[in-house]
């Protein structure tokens, strides 16, 4: 009798277990009310974006967030066992422990920090580095206790300093963390710099410009990466307002990085360059631009000269990718800060295997929401190595 009892318990797992399996790719969208809603509403959506699941598109979970918070970016440490948020609009970052089901979020105060951008962890996983932008400093945390350690701040003399922090990237293998400037918050103000930061200690030991223009070139460089396997480094730099591509290649003997322009997307009449993504061998390169939306990729078999292939078409405000575990898809989250003319509010697909637009997720913008980010969930998350 107490078999049979338990038989209905037992086929509901089996089924719970099959449908589980069955989506295999789950999306992390961290999303926001547009403007012309009455009631604001911010959440964390988990979305199937498989499309071949019967579940394409659906959101099978929401995590609420406070309506003021506006949430911006999301990262991963390393062993993708936490998730952070950073936000915008108040002095808080959000820590999710994702081993832990169901998700619960964890606010650390960070005082020193206003309108918190991107963050990065070490390769040890024991400390995160948040830039802030509207404070001009950087914030290095404990990772493991989740507590802000330490303040890069600006006070740093004329050649080494940071101004309008937003992107960030972290090589331990040569001590060095990458920070770009970028704009004032009211835009009223544009960077033209790249400071590098010594990553054991937080001390500020050059600033680098990224354009040709006559300073104040105002060009805004907003996301800067670590370029996979590449050796020596390279980072690749995106200059958001004068719609260039730059790379930094590092030298061992100098233990210094000189910069050189490798792209410009004017000729191809594309503005607001943003994201950058690479797949796992590091020989491909994705770089989104936000007016009018496209996704450009590239051949980055050489990181110091990536060769740009082709634009694929995506919608307006083109902004954050992710790819599927096998790299047969790419996902664009389509909206940037709800700035009128590139907040779409959809997720486009791209068919890599034929380069082709399969479609559009428009769940979110149906409901008047625009997503800020995607992240895949860390079962499906594809993270490439550097040497």
């Amino acid at each position: 009798m107490k078999l049979f009892r338990l038989l209905p318990v037992i086929v509901g797992l089996l089924l719970s277990f099959t449908s589980l399996a069955s989506a295999e790719i789950l999306a992390l969208l961290n999303y926001e009310s547009k403007p012309d809603q009455k009631v604001r509403r911010e959440g964390i959506a988990i979305m199937e974006v498989d499309p071949e699941s019967q579940d394409f598109g659906k959101i099978l979970m929401e995590i609420p967030l406070p309506p003021d918070l506006v949430a911006h970016h999301i990262f991963f440490n390393r062993d993708k066992s936490k998730a952070y948020i950073t936000a915008l609009g108040k002095s808080i970052l959000h820590v999710v422990d994702l081993t832990k089901f169901p998700y619960r979020l964890r606010a650390i105060d960070v005082p020193d920090c206003q309108v918190g951008e991107d963050l990065v962890v070490s390769e040890d996983n024991k400390t995160w580095y948040l830039t802030c932008m509207g404070s001009s400093n950087v914030i290095m945390g404990d990772a493991v206790k989740d507590q802000p350690i330490k303040t890069v701040s600006a006070a740093q003399p004329a050649d080494a300093y940071i101004m309008y922090p937003h992107g960030i990237a972290i090589h331990n293998g040569i001590d060095r963390v990458l920070v770009t400037s970028t704009v004032k918050p009211d835009m009223s103000e544009a960077g033209d710099t790249v400071t590098v930061i010594e990553a054991s200690t937080g001390k500020v030991l050059s600033t680098h410009r990224v354009t040709s223009k006559p300073a104040p070139a105002k060009v805004a460089p907003v996301e800067v990466m670590f370029s996979p396997n590449a050796n020596p480094p390279v980072v690749h730099i995106t200059n958001m307002l004068e719609a260039t591509l730059w790379a930094g290649v590092w030298d061992p003997k100098t233990k210094a990085f000189s910069f050189h322009q490798v792209d410009d997307f004017g000729p191809r009449e594309q503005g607001m360059p943003l994201e950058m993504l690479y797949n796992a061998k590091g020989d491909r390169l994705f770089v989104t631009t936000a007016k009018p939306g496209f996704v450009n990729l590239y051949d980055n078999s050489d990181p110091k000269h990536p060769k740009f292939l082709k634009t694929i078409p995506a919608a307006a405000g083109a902004h954050h990718t992710v790819l599927s575990p096998d790299e047969r898809y790419l996902f664009v989250q389509n909206s940037l800060l709800n700035l009128e003319g590139m907040s779409d509010g959809s997720i486009t697909v791209i068919d890599l295997k034929n380069d082709k637009v399969l479609g559009s997720i428009d769940t979110l913008k149906a409901a008047g929401f625009n997503p800020n980010c995607i992240m895949p969930l860390p079962n499906h998350f594809q993270q490439a190595k550097m040497r």
